[in-house]
């Protein structure tokens, strides 16, 4: 049985990037950049006038009153000034007109009859408002690397490049698959004997949600044939398959034996870990990743965040971060030789340090009590009494 870090080693080192594509630069949100931009230009391109106002020569600095003699818009090329004594208005974004070296706000101005007169006590200086070409960046520096998630500043980012269409990784096909007998789909009618199946949508959500929405939900019955037919027709279908339910070792846990017929490879089954011990991950000849994670409710969420999600982030090239970290908020005793992940909800203390106030459940089966939490820390293994104060691991639902 593996830990949490030979797990998380054994993920990486069987998983290959899946292929890319090009995207429209519009299509783009959320994907992962597979090959670093560069900047077409100077940025800015020009000496960009960063306020609205009047730009004019500040020469000796003496002097109050100008003639304006023209105006110079953003998107119009650039003027020139023909004298000391006269300036431009000039609006926010526009070039700085030739012979001009600094801007001063329309807030700081009288402009009447042709004319404008700086307020009392406005002191310009050369380059005063102005952005000045260059100064954020260079062309050909590199401004984004490969492996970004292309989010707003990125997309901007990108658009400044020039480039209509992005390489990018292809978005993973993946499939959520639940097992059991005792599933009942929510709005059909329910028996005494029966449950809710509410693992598939919790996990639906928190892939959607992470940028990697299945593209298939199936609910599969206790039955080893059709479990077996199901899974073969879902590899040659999808890049990745996560399952909840029938891994552990009871009479009706087919799925081990069934990705074994099918020679899907077990990396691992099981973890030294509470919740979520029983997980089980392995691949296919072709590569295609299986994550089987145990049935009960906050196991599945645990290990999803905690495993699969990551992983889905190797499969696209996303650049490798680092777990968050929070401060335990108070004591915590964990009698198990096992890692613990310990639901909490976040806050600050008076210093701004990241509090994880524990939340924990009744066991594994207890989602209910989940609500309303952030996600959960990742605690040493036992037994201890994890002091208030500790920095830890946080992993986000």
């Amino acid at each position: 049985m593996l830990t949490p870090a030979e797990a998380d080693a054994a993920i990486a080192a069987a998983l290959a990037p899946l292929s890319q594509e090009m995207a429209p630069l519009a299509a783009c949100a959320g994907r992962i950049l597979r090959m670093a931009l560069r900047a077409e230009r100077d940025a800015p391109p020009f000496d960009r006038v960063a306020m609205d106002g009047i730009a004019f020569q500040f020469g000796s600095g003496s002097r109050r009153r100008f003639r304006v003699a023209g105006i110079q818009a953003a998107g119009s090329p650039a003027l020139t000034l023909e004298s000391d004594d006269d300036c431009f208005e000039v609006m926010t974004g526009a070039i700085l007109p030739g012979g001009c070296d600094t801007v001063v706000p329309v807030e700081d101005l009288r402009l009447a009859e042709g004319h404008a007169e700086l307020a009392g006590g406005v002191q310009p200086a050369p380059g005063r408002h102005v952005h000045r070409r260059g100064s954020d960046a260079r062309a050909g520096e590199v401004l984004l690397e490969a492996g970004v998630r292309l989010a707003a500043p990125e997309l901007a980012v990108a658009a400044s490049t020039g480039l209509a269409d992005l390489p990018v990784s292809r978005v993973p096909r993946i499939a959520v698959i639940s097992t059991g007998d005792e599933l009942i789909e929510p709005g059909a009618p329910i028996l005494d004997h029966q449950v809710r199946r509410s693992n598939a949508y919790g996990l639906a959500g928190a892939l959607t949600l992470a940028g990697y929405p299945p593209v298939t939900d199936l609910h599969l019955p206790d039955r080893e044939d059709v479990i077996r037919t199901a899974l073969d027709a879902a590899l040659g279908q999808h890049d990745v398959l996560v399952l909840s339910g029938g891994v552990s070792a009871g009479r009706y846990d087919h799925v081990p034996g069934v990705l074994a017929s099918l020679d899907v490879r077990p990396h691992f089954h099981g973890v030294t870990q509470r919740p979520g011990r029983p997980l089980w991950f392995g691949t296919s000849a072709a590569g295609k990743a299986v994550f089987a994670l145990p049935g009960n409710p906050v196991s599945v969420l645990v290990c999803l965040s905690r495993y699969v999600i990551p992983a889905l982030g190797r499969l696209v090239g996303a650049t490798a971060r680092p777990p968050r970290t929070a401060v335990l908020a108070r004591d915590y005793r964990f009698d198990r030789a096992l890692t613990c992940f310990l639901p909490v909800l976040l806050g600050y203390d008076r210093q701004g340090r990241v509090l994880a106030d524990p939340r924990p459940t009744h066991g594994s089966g207890d989602f209910i009590a989940l609500a309303g939490t952030d996600g959960f820390v990742e605690l040493p293994p036992g037994p201890a009494t994890h002091a208030a104060g500790l920095v830890v691991p946080f992993h986000r639902w």
